[in-house]
């Protein structure tokens, strides 16, 4: 694998391996027929990210020499973001930025070529790897935002750096409501302080969800690709479903696009009663006698239209297309967890004191080895994790 990036295009690189590293630890990259796709993911397999970047957005891009299969590597997050630390010196100096893969010498060669003839060559050691692959389709959620990322930065700004998560609802006059998330002490009589940002509707090019809709998500992961899209100036669209569900953030334009896969917050957040409209609070029907049995909670919420796996394939058709997934017949999205979620099980157990919160639980998005021929006529199968309390 040889492309070859020039001028402006070497910052947005460099701007797009940054906001990758708020994410994961270790770097996926892949050549494909439709362009460089650069992967991460969490150690706790709850945020999944993805830049690809199409053909054109090289001077020259070249997936694999006569004779040879594609490579697909791993490397460390740090080694990889070293050659793009100075964002303000690859716009400055480097007039072109050449990657290769070497499968014989296992190495991942990045060179610089700066002004006045300096070239600075990284050697970069990387492992073979099976192909990262998120299973998700945006077009299942129900609600949809899409802003000018500028938008969007501009309402996070208030939010202190430290803040882990955030809540994004709607609410009245279907103004769109970031609140600050803050976990309340059982035994504390201290009230944190709380931050909201409103945005008008009409500061939206498409908002489609009802109001008191509320999800809670970690801020911090986000702020790096709504940094990337805000310097490209580019619009951000938010899918998303009911707490619990992940939610899907993307970026698109003819060069590149982007999808950062966040979980959410399991139980709605205390303090956003005034979001959701009694609608919402009806509780899930209960399941018919001759249903499948359930695994365990993830059933509940069809979490294998929006399950994150690992596909692994024999050829290289495999890791060029996402799967799309449909909801199963006889099983609607409800608007509540259940009624065999862990969560009411917890609720139930004589050990919870009366008055104290519920614990903070993310759904984890698993990712699972799948071994599948690629002339095999059934697609890779999500496997299934259970809640790890903690994460988030």
């Amino acid at each position: 694998m040889k492309c070859l990036v020039t001028g402006g295009n070497v910052k947005v690189l460099g701007k797009a391996v940054h906001s990758l590293s708020r994410i994961g630890d270790e770097l996926y990259l892949e050549p494909l027929e439709d362009g460089l796709s650069l992967r991460t993911v969490n150690s706790s397999r709850s945020a999944y990210a993805c830049f690809l970047f199409a053909p054109l957005f090289f001077q020259q891009y070249q997936v694999a020499t006569s004779g040879q299969d594609p490579l697909r590597c791993k490397i460390l997050m740090k080694s990889f973001l070293s050659v793009f630390r100075s964002l303000a010196m690859l716009e400055k100096t480097v007039e072109k930025c050449c990657i290769s893969l070497n499968g014989r010498s296992s190495r991942l060669v990045v060179q610089l070529h700066c002004k006045y003839g300096v070239r600075k060559t990284h050697n970069l050691s990387f492992q073979d790897c099976e192909s990262l692959q998120a299973v998700f389709d945006p077009a299942l959620c129900p609600h949809v935002l899409r802003a000018p990322a500028r938008v969007l930065g501009e309402a996070v700004l208030p939010f202190p750096p430290a803040l882990a998560e955030v809540t994004l609802g709607i609410g009245h006059g279907r103004r769109v409501i970031l609140r600050s998330y803050q976990e309340e002490e059982a035994d504390s009589t201290i009230k944190a302080m709380v931050t909201e940002m409103s945005i008008g509707e009409e500061d939206f090019q498409q908002l489609q969800a009802q109001e008191g809709v509320a999800i809670t998500f970690c801020l911090k992961e986000l702020r790096g690709l709504l940094s990337f899209a805000e310097s490209a100036n580019l619009s951000l669209s938010i899918h998303f479903d009911a707490p619990g569900r992940p939610a899907i953030f993307a970026i698109e334009d003819s060069l590149l696009n982007g999808h950062f896969v966040l979980a959410t917050l399991s139980e709605p957040y205390p303090h956003s009663q005034d979001l959701r409209s009694p609608e919402l609070c009806r509780p899930a029907p209960q399941l018919q006698a001759h249903s499948t049995p359930l695994l365990d909670d993830f059933a509940n919420d069809d979490i294998d239209s929006y399950m994150i796996a690992m596909e692994t394939t024999v050829g290289c058709e495999g890791s060029r297309a996402l799967p799309s997934l449909s909801l199963p017949p006889g099983l609607q999205p409800p608007c509540s967890p259940g009624p065999h979620s862990e969560e009411e099980e917890d609720e139930d157990e004589p050990s919870t004191v009366p008055g104290t919160p519920p614990p903070k639980k993310f759904r984890s998005l698993f990712f699972g080895s799948i071994l599948a021929p690629a002339h095999s006529p059934q697609g890779p199968r999500p496997v299934l994790a259970e809640d790890s309390e903690g994460e988030g």
